[in-house]
Order: C-alpha cells, then structure tokens, then sequence
C-alpha cells in the first residue's frame, strides 16, 4: 500500500455554529470512529504517510447526510457522529462525517467542491 496518496476528510455542519472545543471534541470522534472501522493495512500505510486529515465545512444536516451516503455508496469507510446531548446541542444532533483514511483520489471524486473550515 505504499506510494498512495492516503487522506481523511472530516465534514463540519457549520448551521451549528458549535463553539470551538465543542466542534474540536466532534471532530476528533468522528475521526477516531472511521479509523477504528478502517482496514488495518489501510491505517498503517496512512500513518506512514503522516495521516493527513482534512476539515471542510457543509452547510446543513441534509448535506452531511447526502455526503455521509455517497461516500457508503462509493464504498469508502464513512462515520456519522451523533451527539449525545450533555452540553451545548440537543441530544440526537449530527454534528460531524468523516471519510476514509482512503486513497485522496477517490475522496475527492465527492469531497472536493466543500470549501475547507
């Protein structure tokens, strides 16, 4: 797996307007919840890449969604995070979709018009 160019995308709904710590705390699940779901093989060539990871905004939970669903659909290891609710939002809140790690070509077949957060 070698000599792939290997990222992670992380998809922020910005219609939250989440306080920093909030949205880094969100962020960071969403992350950690697609690399525990992710191939080994896969994990270890990123990491040895440096695991890029990149953060871009949606505008709603419709779009999170709609992402969320055409990354299932091209077959790339996707996570959703729902909040639990204890401070600032509302329990049941989808806050954050990460994407891969995964080869950035086919990431960005999907990602790449979002501008970055």
């Amino acid at each position: 797996m070698t000599g792939l160019n290997l990222k992670q995308v992380i998809l922020v709904r910005q219609d939250l307007k989440l306080p920093k710590g909030k949205l880094s705390a969100q962020v960071a699940h969403a992350s950690v919840e697609a690399v525990l779901k992710s191939d080994a093989k896969l994990i270890k060539a990123w990491r040895s890449e440096g695991m890029a990871k990149i953060v871009l905004k949606v505008k709603d939970e419709n779009n999170l969604i709609k992402y969320f669903q055409l990354a299932k659909d091209e077959g790339l290891t996707a996570s959703l995070i729902t909040d639990a609710g204890k401070t600032v939002i509302a329990p049941g809140t989808k806050t954050c979709v990460a994407i891969g790690p995964d080869e950035e070509e086919k990431i960005d077949k999907i990602t790449s018009e979002l501008p970055l957060l």
